[in-house]
């Protein structure tokens, strides 16, 4: 067993996955940088003085960074063929919040077994984690998260800033599909 199966075997299994890449359509969400998103991280990033936050779409395959902060302008790069804006689903901590619907701060990620083996800690170098669900009368979306390289003590205000955020964010992301086609939906499709 290589160790990339491992870690496969703890990561939370994602039934939504299906019903959400519907959800994320009907909305107008697609595999693609979205410039909103990318100021909407960069703001949760500096309010919660994260050096790394992202706007992140679970799909059934991949996680992809709509919203990114550093943004890949920021960066230098190309947003369209930016490496960091798309993970698999078994790196990082986004899988658990999203299955568990709830939010979860992680102070020093090597302080837990679960966390200190994930593939973000040697290759990004994350320590710190603190992520909210996007959550809609469908279910869960995907996630907004900050993350940092030092471990990092989020506080019980951090935790409901975030969750407050992510609520404004699903907010937000009904309001543009209502603008785009009146109802959320795509055109033609059952309400």
């Amino acid at each position: 067993m290589t160790l990339r199966h491992a870690f496969r075997l703890v990561t939370p299994l994602d039934e939504e996955a299906p019903r959400r890449a519907v959800r994320l359509r009907e909305l107008g969400l697609r595999e693609e940088p979205d410039p909103e998103f990318d100021e909407f991280a960069r703001e949760l990033a500096r309010s919660l003085n994260a050096p790394f936050s992202m706007v992140n779409l679970i799909g059934p395959e991949r996680q992809y960074f709509a919203g990114l902060y550093p943004s890949s302008l920021d960066r230098g790069v190309d947003p369209a063929t930016d490496p960091f804006r798309a993970m698999a689903c078994d790196h990082g901590y986004c899988m658990y919040v999203v299955t568990r619907r709830h939010a979860m701060a992680v102070n020093e990620v090597k302080d837990f077994h679960l966390f200190a083996g994930n593939p973000v800690v040697d290759e990004i170098g994350v320590r710190a984690y603190l992520g909210a669900p996007l959550i809609d009368q469908s279910g869960t979306l995907g996630t907004i998260c900050v993350v940092d390289t030092e471990p990092h003590d989020w506080g019980t205000q951090d935790v409901s800033f975030i969750k407050a955020r992510a609520t404004e964010l699903v907010e937000r992301i009904h309001r543009r599909a209502q603008l785009q086609n009146g109802h959320g939906y795509p055109p033609g499709a059952a309400s």
